[in-house]
């Protein structure tokens, strides 16, 4: 399980992604609903979307009632696929640079403008141990919700490609 937070004390977003060996794994993202009742203080989560990733074919996002798949949402651009482009709620074009240890996002546009930027968590052994972390801009914060959804989507990307990287470079060193 994953948890976004403001605050290593308020979670925000929070995800699951329950383990299947052999066929289609869904990823479920909550969000935090606002809480009225001043006796019942844990906090309560609505389903905000859903990520079904497929090997074979096109993942596909379900949020708000509808679904789509990524190809169509946030296609590939670039030689290797590294960057992933799509349209905000703001109508505005944005990126995800997957880049080896970090996914970056900016306008898709000529001013290039970063909007987000994931950090790795730090064991503190050179400086001080950190959390991984996603740092977003508050000029996209009216689409958190877009950004967070594309940003697991894209970090699982990464991710998998690092292991792939890793797995090739032990194969090769055999």
């Amino acid at each position: 399980m994953i948890f976004l937070t403001l605050s290593a004390e308020h979670v925000i977003y929070k995800t699951e992604t329950p383990f299947r060996l052999l066929g289609v794994r869904t990823t479920t993202i909550w969000k935090i609903k606002p809480n009225d009742d001043q006796h019942h203080m844990q906090d309560q989560f609505d389903v905000l979307g859903e990520i079904e990733w497929h090997d074979f074919a096109s993942s596909k996002f379900r949020y708000g009632g509808t679904e789509v798949e990524t190809k169509k949402f946030i296609p590939k651009r670039g030689l290797l696929g590294q960057k992933r482009v799509f349209i905000g709620a703001d109508s505005r074009p944005y990126r995800w640079d997957l880049k080896s240890s970090v996914v970056v996002l900016s306008r898709d546009d000529a001013s290039r403008t970063e909007v987000a930027r994931s950090h790795r968590a730090t064991l503190g052994i050179i400086g001080r141990k950190r959390e991984a972390m996603l740092e977003v801009s508050p000029e996209v914060a009216h689409m958190m919700d877009t950004i967070i959804m594309t940003f697991i989507y894209v970090e699982k990307l990464r991710m998998d490609q690092e292991e792939a990287s890793a797995r090739a470079a032990a194969a090769a060193g055999s």
